[in-house]
């Protein structure tokens, strides 16, 4: 089931991979803003400059085999956020990822 944005209360972060050669996993805030513990619902992705591909059950993509992502695509994520992977198909692919909750 998707989750709209409308529906989120907490914006909890902001994050960039800029380092995807390798299966690279999430780092999910801890705390909000005020120090609260916290954990992630929803994560909204989107690739800058090279296309990825990602698993979303704890198994590392390659560059041949994953869910494609392709520049500009963005991916709202609701599953569990500590399974996600991604690797770049070609060279100097990034992330940008929010976390809301």
């Amino acid at each position: 089931m998707a989750l709209g944005l409308k529906s989120v209360t907490v914006t909890l972060g902001y994050q960039q991979i800029t380092s995807l050669s390798t299966s690279t996993g999430l780092t999910l805030p801890q705390t909000d803003a005020f120090g609260n513990a916290v954990k992630p619902l929803l994560a909204v992705i989107t690739p800058e400059t090279q296309a990825v591909r990602y698993r979303d059950d704890g198994i590392a993509p390659t560059a041949t085999v994953g869910f494609p992502l392709a520049v500009g695509q963005v991916l709202s994520y609701d599953g569990d956020l500590t399974k996600l992977r991604f690797i770049e198909q070609t060279g100097s692919a990034k992330l940008n990822i929010n976390y809301y909750a």
